[in-house]
This record gives C-alpha cells, structure tokens and sequence, in this order.
C-alpha cells in the first residue's frame, strides 16, 4: 500500500522538543564518541526532521556526534553485510522487524542491548503483537519495536447499523455483510479484496489466512502450505471475490468506498489522511480510474461514518501490518554502546517521539500503548487524527497487539517466505481462481510447486 511523504517539517517546528532529552536516559559516556544512524526515512522532508531530532538532542549531549545515513530498505542487507566485512557497522539501525529478525539471528546485532532498552522503556508498555514479532524465543528481543501500520477492514458504520449487521470482525459477519451490500445492477459492491497479481492481493488475503492460523512455513523452515487451513483460507477469499468490484481488482478499487458504492475494503493506515482531508482523497473522487464511476465531491463526514476492524477472528484472532523496529549493532564500544542507548531512550521520550511518528500520519503508528491517546499525538500538523478523535486512534492502532506475519515464525525469520512475497506466487495463485476460473485444488497444486523450487534452491 503507497506512503505519502509529508513535506511539513518545519510546520512540525519541533518548538515541543524543549524537553526532547527525555526522563529517562541509559549512563551518559563521558567521553567525545560518534556513532552512525542508518534511517529507511529517506524523504528529504523526513530527514530533514530526524537531523532536527538528533541537533536537539546534542545540543544536551555535546559529547556524542551523530552522523545519520538514509539506506532505503530493500538495499539494507547488501549494505549491511558490506559494512559488517568493513568493521564499519553503524550503531543504530531502523528496519523492518523481518530484517531485525534476520540480522539478529545472523549475530550481528546486540540483543541484550535492544531488551534492555525495552526494559527501560517498560515492556508492558509496547503492544504485545509488535514484541513478539522480535522476540527470539528466549525471552530476549532483536530489536525495539519503533512504530508501523496496521491493517484492516474499514466499513461503513452507518449502512450496517441501518441493516442491523455485526461489523465485520469475523469471517462469518464479513461474508454476510459483502453478500447484503452486493447490488451490482446499483453499482454498489459488498467488500473489496485483491484480484490482481500483485502486493495488494497479498496483504488482503495474509490476514484472512492468518485469521485461520493458516501458514506458508512453520518454526523449523518445513512447507507446510497444503494444510486444511490454508485450503479453506483460500476457498472463504474467493468467495469473498465474488462481492467485489468487477474485474481483476487492486487498491485502486477504494475509489468505490470514496463514491459510496462499496461497503468495505482492506487497507492500511496509511489511508487515514485520505478519509481525513478533501485535498488528499482528490485522487479517489474522480470517474477517471473506473468506467462504472463518475465522480464525486469529497463528503466531510465519510470519516465519521467510517469503521475499522484490525483483528479479525475465524479460529484465532489476527492483525496483520508492519513493524520497524530500530536495532543496536554488536561491536560497539562502552562509549558508543552508552551514546546509542542513551539516544534511543531520548527517542521515546513522549516529544521526540511524536514528532517522529508526526512525519507520516497513519503511516507511523505508536508500538508504545497509551500515546494514541495523549492531546500531543492527536495534534499532528494537518489536522489528521483530531478529524478520527482519541477513541478511534485507540482502537485502530490497537491492531498492533495481534500482528502477525508469514515470514517471521516463533522468532524465525523464514526467508523463502520472503521470497515466495516477491515472486507474487499466492497473488498468481488468487488470480488464477478468481478470474481465470482454475479449480483451486490445481491452483494450490501449482503454486506449492513453485514454493517448493525456492525451498530446494531450484
């Protein structure tokens, strides 16, 4: 799902950082050290309000310098793995939990400095789900969980209530609302779930297999894909599709919601600004994306008719998202182990870290419970979350406590199950059933072939 840059830096103007420092600090090193920080915020505007953050943060801690380095994500391990042959290993990483997870597991990051920062932070301060996806088995943890985005259904509260419908946290409520809103010869369709081969369809329906605790691998890396559970994940989504907007299908599809002719669909946070602002939700109130459309002017209130269900439950609860986490590297000095500890507390503290998430609203959720709630979260520079209230920003962040994902399995990190992502095998697999009509028992067939070739190295 797309990201938006928001070019607001100094509107954020930082004035609240006056007491940034934080209360609570690791020991101060009492010697000149420097150390690097490598950012996946790689926007100007976003690095231009982290160098901010760290100026604020020297100007109370002369003696540590440090040097931020943007490294977009996809080339971290390339550049990481360099680095680590270097013996120039910056000090202070933020990445993906799954590439925390695999670089922990790798040894190249400090564990015990990461848990002891959680432990000073407060461990019963962070969403549950987001810990588990870095805990390491043992009760230690790769890395701090720093902030992410959640999934979910958004739904309109307005047209269930009015047919007396459950909100569709369940497969059983979702399906029979998609069936009930249906009405094709209006032009107005029940649910939109991904059709097409792409990233979009693989989100969608992760979070409806995970729901069923069906999985691609389990602990110990075996393919466990051709599962009951897995089958009947597949056979719900594709009775799902039959409810949604005609043709192979992607995010574009939201426009529907936007034009009141769709009653739910599957997006991230990252869509909030959209609900929130007649200026961003522009794109969506057009007939230019669908021949079914015409267009239509921006309704100030679709907010507030707005609903969202993170955790869906058939046999377990699951959220589905993405955590970054920020990852302490092994091989630190004393000094720059202290410096690094010392700045990562500083992050949390409640100014420091606000703003940071302030730079992508929706996009950056708090992993700490309780900040969504404070009056200085809500008062993000365009007026997003005021617009969804304290109550709201609760319950759709509380999505976190039951994030889950395929490539991370009881602190494992699988990688042929990232690879499996980039090849878009389960996305080819759901456009095969839906809309070339293969029986999903060959569809399953052949996309476990093509699972097991990355798992053999074929």
């Amino acid at each position: 799902m797309r990201t938006r840059p928001y070019a607001l830096l100094v509107m954020i103007g930082l004035i609240l950082l006056v007491t940034a420092c934080g209360k609570q600090e690791a020991r101060k090193p009492q010697e000149p050290v420097a150390f690097e920080f490598w950012t996946s915020q790689t926007q100007s505007d976003r690095m231009a309000t982290i160098q901010l953050l760290v100026d604020t943060f020297q100007a109370t801690h002369p003696e540590i310098t440090i040097n931020v380095i943007p490294v977009e994500e996809n080339d971290l391990p390339t550049q990481i793995h360099a680095a680590s042959a270097a013996g120039t290993l910056p000090g202070l990483v933020e990445m993906g939990a799954e590439n925390a997870v695999a670089f922990g597991a790798e040894g190249l990051l400090d564990t015990a400095a990461g848990t002891r920062v959680i432990e000073k932070v407060g461990k019963d301060r962070f969403y549950e789900g987001a810990l588990k996806l870095v805990d390491d088995g043992s009760g230690t943890y790769y890395a701090v969980p720093f902030h992410g985005w959640v999934q979910g259904l958004w739904y309109r509260i307005d047209w269930f209530e009015e047919a007396g419908l459950k909100p569709p946290s369940t497969w059983e409520d979702m399906l029979e609302a998609a069936r009930y809103f249906y009405k094709p010869e209006e032009n107005q369709y029940g649910i939109l779930v991904g059709t097409k081969p792409e990233v979009y369809a693989e989100q969608c329906f992760t979070h409806i297999a995970l729901s069923n605790n069906a999985r691609l691998f389990d602990r110990d890396g075996n393919l466990i894909f051709d599962s009951p559970e897995m089958r009947e994940a597949i056979e719900f989504y594709a009775e799902l599709a039959k409810y949604t907007p005609p043709g192979p299908q992607t995010w574009r599809a939201r426009d529907y919601y936007f034009q009141n002719k769709l009653a739910m669909f599957f997006y991230s946070t990252y869509i909030m600004d959209d609900l929130a602002l007649a200026e961003v939700a522009q794109g969506s109130l057009t007939g230019e994306n669908f021949p079914e459309l015409t267009g239509a002017e921006f309704d100030p209130e679709l907010v507030n008719k707005t609903g969202f269900v993170p955790i869906i439950t058939h046999t377990q609860p699951a959220g589905y998202g993405v955590v970054v986490t920020m990852g302490i590297t092994k091989g630190l000095s004393e000094a720059q182990l202290s410096a690094v500890e010392t700045f990562l507390l500083y992050l949390f503290s409640e100014n420091a870290y606000v703003s940071y998430l302030h730079m992508a609203p929706g996009g950056m959720n708090p992993t700490i419970e309780g900040i969504a709630e404070t009056d200085r979260f809500l008062e993000d520079p365009r007026g997003v979350y005021k617009r969804f209230g304290k109550e709201k920003l609760a319950q759709i962040i509380s999505g976190l406590n039951s994030i889950q994902t395929f490539s991370i399995v009881e602190g494992r990190r699988i990688e042929a199950a990232s690879t499996i992502f980039s090849k878009q095998i389960i996305p080819q697999m759901i456009y095969a059933i839906t809309q070339e009509g293969v029986p999903i028992d060959q569809a399953m067939r052949e996309a476990e072939q093509k699972m097991r070739e990355i798992v053999e190295g074929r």
